[in-house]
């Protein structure tokens, strides 16, 4: 899904923020398809091509951290940017796992929150192909399950209040970031908080067009006619 958005979309700059590739899991067993050497492909054939690669490393694929401030094959590895839409709006870009207390001061709860994810994300493969039989459209198990969990939703609202606080202190207008896996784009008082979302439950993008314009599109349900549309910004 995230190689057909990829090949289906052009834009001025292409930010990836963060959990890109899953270093967590590789550490515990190697697992690297042909379609993720094409995913890398295209993201650099696009950087070639003139886009602006920005890639802005999270807690997944913390490796890169190392080598914020280089340029890797026309890829820019940033810890965080301060992006301007069109319309003059300065947005915070970050990954957000700095704001989040269990990765960053109990490292083992986030690992075992990790295998408790990961087994939420198999049980939605065999729920999405039990779907594609019946001739159902997409639905995310791991998404239901997470805005039905109390526990889930509290967190989410904590992390969404931090970000925001940290885009008040810097006197910014919004922030865009990722990390919790659940798209959303709204006001929060003078702040716009946008999270792009993630490529494994929610096939999400936030993008930009030539007017500063910014829309949350879920690739699953995209119209023909938005592949050929050209972007100003996009984030995944």
């Amino acid at each position: 899904m995230l190689l057909d958005f990829l090949r289906g979309n052009e834009s001025d700059m292409l930010y990836l923020v963060g959990d890109i590739v899953d270093g967590w899991r590789l550490k515990r067993a190697w697992f690297w398809r042909p379609s993720h050497n094409e995913v890398i492909d295209e993201i650099l054939r696009k950087a070639r091509a003139g886009t602006r690669v920005i890639y802005v490393p999270g807690n997944h694929d913390e490796a890169l951290r190392p080598y914020v401030g280089h340029n890797l094959a026309g890829v820019e590895v940033i810890g965080e940017a301060i992006h301007e839409t069109a319309d003059g709006r300065r947005l915070l870009v970050i990954h957000g796992d700095h704001f989040d207390g269990v990765v960053m001061y109990a490292r083992w709860l986030a690992y075992l929150g990790d295998w408790a994810y990961a087994t939420a994300l198999r049980l939605n493969d065999i729920v999405a192909a039990a779907r594609r039989g019946l001739g159902l459209p997409y639905w995310s198990l791991s998404r239901w399950l997470k805005n039905r969990v109390k526990n889930a939703v509290e967190y989410i609202t904590r992390f969404e209040n931090a970000v925001v606080r940290e885009a008040q202190r810097r006197h910014l207008d919004g922030v865009v970031c990722g990390h919790i896996h659940k798209a959303e784009m709204r006001q929060m008082g003078q702040i716009l908080y946008c999270n792009d979302g993630d490529w494994v439950e929610s096939c999400t993008a936030l993008v930009e067009d030539y007017a500063g314009r910014l829309q949350i599109i879920a690739w699953t349900d995209a119209q023909p006619a938005l592949a050929s549309a050209p972007l100003a910004k996009a984030t995944a």
